[in-house]
């Protein structure tokens, strides 16, 4: 069974390396794993202060390796990770401690790291389009560190995180082997850092999500019970995403997507650009009702039916109907992306579809995802930057942000698509206490929003723990942070979110 390739890109290149951290930059105090384990990488402890809402809080930094250690105790790879965390008196309560991990696969955390959740951002343009070089690092004022302790965290093959041998780089590339390596990575930090008693929460975005569906069973079934699971740009179940041969779904759940995305564009009707909600709200009854009744028909639709379908597809999305009739009803993200901006010349992001670059070759595939070729430059700069002058962390290693560090993935589907919803579904059953947050952008053409809210509905759970979930939309892209007005909402939501869960 074909999976779909997509998010952050299915990648080629693995190496195999453990990274070098450099001397601590407070010699006054190392970290504590540094102290008790000088035989793995030690972190570098460094001090920082960060204004938050407008309060200066004073925090330590450090960045470093964990060992992941097999059954036999034999270490088969290092993750990398920078920890943020804010120093409490000993008779203060036990902060929330968030363990954030970004997608792909063959993502590193450097997006939430320095887009949306760290005291330093990314300076990038007030609508979230790339500046000018060269790139800037700024204070985070939507920062969660007054929230909870911050650990980001890159799986192997990504970022400074490596396998101690090439094959055991590719071990890492699949579903469960992913997910077995931050289980225990997670463990063991909670060992070192005495942290047994935090309140625990999961954060990912788009692949990330997937890994944490899969961590909070997993964590559950070694004692480790989380207070809350955020998803960002969420991705549980790839039937929904997947444009496969014979699989309908996803046609039918992104299209409101492109109805938010044309409405942005203003290629939509008059009565149709007036209330953006309103008409989200129609797509969407369309989409579920006259327009999947009609993909269901599929060759038994007749020919007037199929031009009455085509001409409100087309009305809902700028497209030209003849187009619509010619893809059979069916059009994709990536023929979306390339066709409605195609008279003037542009082409559509797929993570963002409010972005758009110059369409150079109108008639091939798109090469490449408008939204990637925006972020990727100033946060590969930032990063390597920061960890060395700010971190102190140094390491001749190139830090893997997004690709060319894992392999093929390995789905582990067979005649099936990838899936950890019922994960997650497990988990909440095993601990009802446990909180559920999915936040996504309207204008994310590869985690499309209403995708993420089928595949929550049909978890399979009773009304009572479907009271913990909580779903947030916002009008922004795949990475919704990338834009100043929605990093403030998506930080007021998350405020209100982990203090709904955790019980004192």
């Amino acid at each position: 069974m074909k999976q779909l390739v997509l998010l952050l890109a299915l990648l080629t290149l693995s190496l195999s390396a453990t990274s070098f951290a450099g001397p601590p930059t407070d010699t006054t105090a190392a970290s504590w794993e540094s102290q008790q384990h000088p035989s793995t990488a030690a972190a570098v402890l460094t001090r920082h202060k960060v204004r938050i809402d407008g309060r200066e809080i004073a925090y330590e930094a450090s960045a470093g390796t964990l060992p992941v250690q097999n059954d036999a105790g034999e270490t088969e790879a290092e993750i990398f990770y920078v920890s943020y965390r804010v120093p409490q008196a000993k008779t203060a309560p036990p902060r929330p401690l968030l363990f954030i991990f970004n997608g792909g696969p063959g993502a590193a955390s450097v997006w939430l790291h320095l887009g949306a959740l760290g005291p330093k951002r990314v300076q990038m343009l007030p609508d979230g389009n790339m500046p000018p070089p060269p790139f800037k690092l700024t204070e985070n004022a939507s920062s969660w560190l007054d929230l909870g302790d911050l650990v980001f965290v890159d799986p192997v093959g990504t970022g400074y995180s490596r396998g101690t041998k090439p094959e055991l780089t590719k071990k890492f590339s699949a579903v469960q082997p992913d997910i077995d390596s931050l289980q225990r990575f997670i463990r063991l930090y909670l060992t070192r850092n005495q942290a047994w008693s935090a309140p625990l929460f999961l954060v990912g975005e788009s692949y990330g999500t997937f890994r944490c569906a899969g961590l909070s069973d997993q964590l559950v079934e070694h004692g480790m019970a989380l207070n809350g699971v955020i998803l960002i740009s969420s991705i549980l179940n790839f039937q929904t995403i997947a444009f496969d041969y014979g699989n309908d779904l996803p046609y039918q759940l992104i299209l409101p997507s492109y109805t938010a995305t044309a409405w942005y564009h203003k290629k939509l009707a008059p009565e149709l650009m007036a209330d953006l909600d309103r008409t989200l709200a129609h797509s969407e009854r369309w989409a579920s009702t006259d327009y999947a009744q009609a993909l269901e028909r599929g060759d038994r639709l007749d020919k007037e039916a199929k031009k009455k379908m085509a001409a409100e597809f087309a009305r809902l999305t700028g497209l030209d109907p003849a187009f619509v009739m010619n893809r059979n009803l069916r059009v994709d993200n990536r023929d979306f992306a390339r066709e409605l901006l195609r008279g003037e010349g542009r082409m559509l992001g797929f993570m963002d579809s409010r972005f758009n670059v110059e369409n150079a070759e109108p008639e091939k595939p798109a090469g490449f995802d408008a939204t990637i070729a925006t972020i990727r430059p100033p946060f590969t700069a930032a990063i390597n930057t920061y960890l060395r002058e700010e971190l102190g962390f140094h390491s001749d290693q190139e830090y893997f942000t997004l690709g060319g560090g894992i392999g093929r993935w390995d789905w582990e589907a067979k005649n099936s698509y990838a899936d950890t919803a019922e994960n997650l579904r497990n988990a909440m059953v095993k601990n009802p206490y446990l909180k559920v947050w999915v936040a996504s952008g309207i204008f994310d053409l590869a985690t499309p929003h209403y995708a993420a809210e089928y595949t929550i509905a049909h978890l399979g759970i009773g009304e009572k723990l479907r009271e913990n979930i909580t779903i947030r939309r916002y009008r922004s892209g795949h990475m919704m942070y990338l834009e100043t007005e929605a990093l403030a909402q998506l930080k007021k939501d998350a405020a209100q979110f982990i203090g709904s869960a955790v019980k004192r």
